[in-house]
């Protein structure tokens, strides 16, 4: 009894130390766009696909996507599950801070030190709800604070009281602050970027507009992010980009509310597929594996496929 105790013990010890192990990878130059790789990781008696997800600093939805077919709760101990850590870069100025709300993931550009390589740093988050929606736009970080209080707003204290539920007028620092304990504040009154007492839920759509991180990560881009920094807030479920003379494609789900896209994705794919042979001045003939963009569109689990030959 005691030696399982022990081994229990252990197993947690290994869940959550050094939990969100953060993705700090070289930029590319401009004319690449593919970083990280895909990764694999085998599941250890008693996790959850959730456990697995913050110990590799993915979100919820982005690990359950890539395994569609492992059952989050209850993954056979030792199965190989995929780790979707590879991206291609949003298709915007790589400066500041950049959201992809399908994407549901963070990248940050920090300015080099002087002799540093280039990086880029990023993180899964969670996004507004349907009806609670993120903002799209260009915005600036305003303020940042340790230990902030909560003050639900009017709107979220009505929704509360119609589930019979009452909220206070302001939660304090400590474990039940659903902030965390690092807010970040954004240039659009009411919109942060911050912790939570509930990192299950990172990367899904369960925030009420705001930003939502696992706490280690928060903590790392709190000490690291300037005042005024720039932030872009965009959507593009569509992604392609060049490693090298391959072409890449990445579709994630479109946000429920853009019925348009839903109905247009293929046009949305093959026209940014097009801009980015336009982009490209090669020498070399690109051809184009129609059955795997196809595919890619169908499965929509977030991982980069390779498209050209």
């Amino acid at each position: 009894m005691f030696n399982k105790i022990i081994t229990n013990l252990l197993l947690g010890l290994f869940a959550y130390s050094g939990v969100a192990n953060a993705h700090t990878l070289s930029r590319p130059p401009a004319y690449m766009d593919v970083i990280g790789k895909i990764e694999y990781a085998q599941v250890i008696r008693g996790e959850t696909l959730l456990d697995i997800a913050r110990r590799h600093d993915i979100g919820q939805d982005d690990i359950l996507l890539a395994n569609s077919t492992v059952d989050r709760w209850l993954p056979s101990t030792g199965k190989t599950i995929t780790l979707p850590t590879r991206y291609i870069l949003p298709k915007v100025e790589r400066t500041g801070l950049v959201l992809n709300l399908p994407e549901m993931r963070l990248y940050y550009f920090p300015v080099p030190g002087l002799g540093k390589q280039p990086v880029v740093i990023t993180h899964p988050v969670s996004i507004g709800r349907m009806d609670w929606s993120t903002p799209l736009g260009n915005l600036q970080v305003v303020a940042k604070q340790i230990n902030p209080s909560w003050f639900p707003p009017v709107s979220l204290r009505r929704e509360a009281a119609a589930t019979g539920k009452v909220l206070p007028t302001v939660i304090g620092p400590g474990p039940d602050n659903p902030l965390g304990r690092y807010a970040i504040r954004l240039s659009m009154p009411g919109y942060l970027i911050h912790g939570t007492n509930k990192p299950y839920g990172v990367g899904m759509r369960v925030t009420h507009g705001c930003l939502r991180m696992y706490p280690e990560d928060i903590e790392t881009l709190f000490n690291i992010l300037p005042i005024g920094t720039h932030v872009q807030i965009i959507n593009q479920e569509i992604k392609v980009g060049w490693l090298g003379q391959t072409l890449y494609l990445e579709v994630h789900p479109p946000l429920e509310e853009d019925a348009e896209q839903h109905k247009n994705l293929r046009k949305v794919a093959f026209d940014a597929i097009s801009d980015a042979l336009a982009d490209r001045n090669t020498k070399y003939r690109v051809m184009l594996k129609e059955n795997v963009i196809l595919s890619a569109l169908e499965e929509q689990n977030g991982v980069p496929v390779a498209i050209s030959r």
